[in-house]
């Protein structure tokens, strides 16, 4: 089923409009102001020195921004920017011919760094440290080593997974930077500057609700946004007004806390669990789900604002959701908690 609250993959429809809407200078990105601050600095100490950038690597949650922020860094080194995959490299000759191509400066995104291969990870090593690339030709006694030097380029890593990202690699990274869930505010401002994008003007109060019903994300913002201009335009509005907008997304299923048919299903089914920890690989069942899809798609909102616990022994619902269903706290977990001090 497609959630509209949904940010591990889109469209290439959705993906162009996106784009359209993504800011072009560091005054119009609004949000992560530490990273912001400290790329500032990076970026205008290393065009003094007239050198490269150092390579960064960016994690956190998907929507968040990491792809318009690598945009914005080639946009103020005044350099060509290359976007892949790492499911795309599937042998170290496809990452070969992407290097070979780069020129003095370039910088190469790879997005998902964490899925690629341990084959294609080796061929990366000695270009991320000393800008030379490793071919081996032939096989057995009879085969050479061909060195071959890369112009000094910058690799912008992202995932969604950091843990997965095998030490040597991430230690080749000489910055790190968290993305951070927005605040209301924070969307509420990137949604009216994208509404003018859009030719539509959105009231302050219908910006916030839409916010309020983001989770935190600009993309899944956006996406509501447009969703929400459709019925208005529907309605012959000039103007995306809040009573609109709550109709609006009331009807796509989107409640006040952002949460879809699947975030409810899941916290009920923890709910019903009365306090007891459920496996990942019990939850993935009961919910005729993905297990990736529930780790990377539905659960770190919830975790990060306080929705469910995971534990050693599996997830549990918090107080927090037990209030938001008007429910009880059961009282065995409570025990259970207590007995831990």
């Amino acid at each position: 089923m497609e959630r509209l609250v949904e940010v591990e993959q889109i469209s290439f429809e959705e993906d162009k409009s996106e784009v359209n809407l993504r800011p072009s200078s560091w005054d119009d990105y609004i949000g992560q102001e530490k990273i912001k601050k400290n790329l500032k600095v990076f970026i205008e100490a290393s065009k003094k020195r007239e050198e490269a950038l150092d390579h960064i690597l960016f994690y956190g949650p998907p929507g968040l921004g990491k792809t318009t922020l690598s945009y914005l860094i080639s946009n103020e080194m005044n350099s060509n920017i290359k976007i892949t995959a790492g499911p795309m490299i599937e042998k170290s000759g496809d990452l070969a011919a992407i290097l070979t191509n780069l020129e003095e400066g370039d910088i190469l995104f790879i997005d998902e760094i964490h899925r690629l291969s341990p084959a294609v990870e080796e061929i990366l090593y000695p270009a991320m440290e000393d800008y030379r690339l490793d071919i081996i030709i032939g096989s057995g006694p009879a085969a050479q080593t061909v060195k071959i030097d890369l112009p000094r380029f910058t690799l912008i890593g992202a995932t969604t997974r950091a843990g997965m990202l095998s030490n040597p690699l991430r230690e080749r990274f000489g910055m790190h930077f968290r993305m951070q869930f927005y605040d209301n505010e924070e969307l509420a401002k990137i949604i009216q500057k994208a509404s003018v994008k859009l030719n539509k003007i959105c009231a302050d109060d219908a910006a916030l609700e839409i916010s309020r019903r983001s989770r935190g994300t600009p993309r899944v913002a956006l996406r509501l946004l447009r969703r929400v201009r459709d019925f208005a335009e529907v309605e012959n509005e000039e103007t995306i007004i809040k009573q609109r907008c709550n109709y609006a997304l009331d009807e796509l299923g989107v409640n006040d806390s952002g949460f879809d048919e699947m975030d409810i299903n899941l916290l009920e089914l923890l709910v019903s669990n009365k306090g007891k920890p459920m496996g990942l690989s019990t939850i993935a069942a009961a919910l005729s789900e993905d297990e990736g899809t529930i780790e990377d798609a539905i659960e770190p909102y919830l975790l990060a604002n306080g929705f469910i616990e995971r534990t050693a022994r599996g997830r549990v619902a918090s107080v927090k959701t037990y209030e938001m269903f008007r429910l009880s706290y059961p009282e065995t977990e409570k025990v259970q908690k207590e007995s831990l001090f």
